[in-house]
C-alpha cells in the first residue's frame, strides 16, 4: 500500500514539476474555496476526533492542537490563498558565469520532488504542508497521528478533489491512513520514491525519525524557548511578552517554556509576572529565589529546565548576569527561539551574537516564529538544523537547484 502511494507521488511529481504558476495557483484557489464549502464536513469529522481524544484522556493543551472551529477552518482557506499570492519559487535563475572556455554556467531553482511529512495531532499541518508543497512543485505524502485521522482524511480529500478539478493529479497530495508505527517506519525507508522527509512533532517523533530514516531528512526541532529579562528591561513590556509567549497557545513549539530573570529586577518583576501566569493556570517550576518570592511555585529540577512542556507549566531561574543567562540558555536550549527583553543595546548585541538558535528575538514574543508571521504564507515546520534550511520551512526551503550549462561544442 505505502509503495503504491510512493509510485503515485513520484508520477504526480513529474507532472507537477513542470506545471505553470497559473496551474498551481488555480489549484490553490480551488483548495481555498473547497475549505469554505466543506467546512461543516471537516468540523463534523474533527468533532469525532475530539470526542475520542477526550475519552482517551488527552490533555487540555493537546486538545487545543487537535481542535478545529469556524475560525481555524477559515484560517486553512486563508493560508491557501496566502500561498497562492506568493511568488513562485520554481524556475528562478540564479548566478550565471562565463568560463574561459566559453561555457556559460548558471543555476535554476527546482522542486525537491516527493516530500514525506510525518506529524502528530495537528490537522492544520495537513493543509499547510500540502499547499506549500503544491506551490513549490512537490508531491507530498502525509502521515498524521491517529488522534486526528478523521480530520486529516476530510482535509486531504477536500484538497485532492479541488486539485483534480483544475486538471492536476489528485495524487499531488496523498494521506497515509494507516497510523501504526509500522507505517511511519516504512515511510522513513521509502528510498525509491521519497526525496526528503520532514518530521513535525514532539521529541520522541523527531528522535525516531533521526535514528531510523534512510531517506534525506530535514530535522524540525522541539521548542524549549526562553525569555530572558535583563536588568535593563522595561518590566511592563517583559510582563506582556512573557504572558503572550506562554499563554496565548501553550501547546505549540514557539511557546515560552523557560523564563530567566536577572537578579537585579527579580523582586520587582517576578511577583506580577507569576501572578498573571498562575491566574491563567500555569504551574511554576522555580529555583530557590522564585519559590521564596511567590506562593504556589514548586522547586525546579534539572529536568524541568530542559523540558518542552507543551502545556500550562514553565520553569523560572534567577541569574546574576547576562553571561549566566546566556550560559543557562545555551545549556538547555533546543535551538528553536530565544528572546531577550532589554533597553540596553550592548546587552541585545551580546545576546543575539552569542545565542545559537533558529530565531533570536529582542523585545518581542517567541510566538512570532511562524511561517505566516515571517511572510512565508504558511510553514511545514521549524527547522533547528543548520544544513539547507533553518527556521520556518516555507516555499524557498522546499526547493533545490540544478546547474544549467550552455556550450558550443566544448570538450574536455
Amino acid at each position: 500500500m505505502l509503495e503504491q502511494l510512493g509510485k503515485n507521488a513520484k508520477e504526480a511529481s513529474r507532472i507537477l514539476m513542470t506545471a505553470s504558476t497559473t496551474q498551481k495557483n488555480a489549484a490553490l484557489s480551488a483548495i481555498a474555496a473547497a475549505f469554505r464549502q466543506n467546512k461543516d464536513y471537516i468540523l463534523e469529522e474533527n468533532e469525532k476526533d475530539l470526542a475520542a481524544a477526550k475519552e482517551n484522556g488527552m490533555s487540555k493543551a493537546m486538545l487545543d492542537r487537535l481542535a478545529l472551529n469556524d475560525v481555524r477552518v477559515q484560517g486553512l482557506s486563508d493560508a491557501a490563498a496566502d500561498v497562492m499570492a506568493l511568488a513562485d519559487p520554481i524556475g528562478k535563475l540564479r548566478g550565471g558565469t562565463t568560463r574561459p572556455n566559453g561555457l556559460i554556467i548558471g543555476k535554476v531553482s527546482v522542486p525537491l520532488g516527493v516530500v514525506a511529512v510525518i506529524y502528530e495531532a495537528r490537522p492544520n499541518v495537513t493543509a499547510e504542508a500540502a499547499t506549500l508543497c503544491l506551490k513549490s512543485g512537490n508531491a507530498v505524502i502525509l502521515r498524521g497521528g491517529k488522534e486526528a485521522l478523521r480530520s486529516n482524511i476530510a482535509i486531504a480529500e477536500t484538497m485532492r478533489k479541488a486539485i483534480a478539478s483544475v486538471g492536476l493529479p489528485r495524487d499531488c497530495v496523498q494521506l497515509v491512513e494507516d497510523t501504526s508505527r509500522d507505517s511511519a517506519n516504512a515511510l522513513m525507508t521509502l528510498t525509491e520514491y521519497v526525496d526528503v522527509l520532514i518530521p513535525r512533532g514532539g521529541a520522541g517523533l523527531i528522535r525516531a525519525c533521526v535514528e531510523h530514516a534512510q531517506v534525506p531528512l530535514i530535522e524540525t526541532g522541539t521548542g524549549n524557548c526562553h525569555v530572558y529579562v535583563d536588568k535593563d528591561a522595561d518590566l511592563d513590556m517583559a510582563h506582556r511578552i512573557i504572558f503572550n509567549a506562554k499563554v496565548s497557545r501553550p501547546s505549540v513549539c514557539n511557546a515560552c517554556e523557560s523564563l530567566v530573570i536577572h537578579r537585579a529586577v527579580a523582586e520587582t518583576a517576578i511577583p506580577p509576572i507569576v501572578s498573571s501566569l498562575q491566574s491563567a493556570g500555569v504551574l511554576i517550576h522555580g529555583d530557590e529565589t522564585v519559590c521564596a518570592l511567590v506562593d504556589g511555585a514548586v522547586p525546579a529540577t534539572e529536568e524541568d529546565y530542559g523540558k518542552e512542556y507543551l502545556g500550562y507549566e514553565i520553569s523560572i531561574r534567577v541569574v546574576d548576569s547576562i553571561d549566566e543567562a546566556i550560559a543557562h540558555i545555551t545549556r538547555y536550549s533546543t535551538g528553536h527561539s530565544e528572546c531577550i527583553v532589554t533597553d540596553s543595546v550592548s546587552a541585545a548585541q551580546q545576546f543575539t551574537s552569542q545565542i545559537d538558535a533558529a530565531a533570536v528575538y529582542v523585545n518581542a514574543s517567541t510566538r512570532f516564529t511562524d511561517g505566516g508571521c515571517f511572510g512565508f504564507g504558511a510553514e511545514i515546520g521549524i527547522s533547528t538544523q543548520k544544513l539547507h534550511a533553518r527556521g520556518p520551512l516555507g516555499l524557498q526551503q522546499l526547493t533545490s537547484e540544478k546547474y544549467i550549462v550552455h556550450g558550443n561544442g566544448q570538450i574536455r
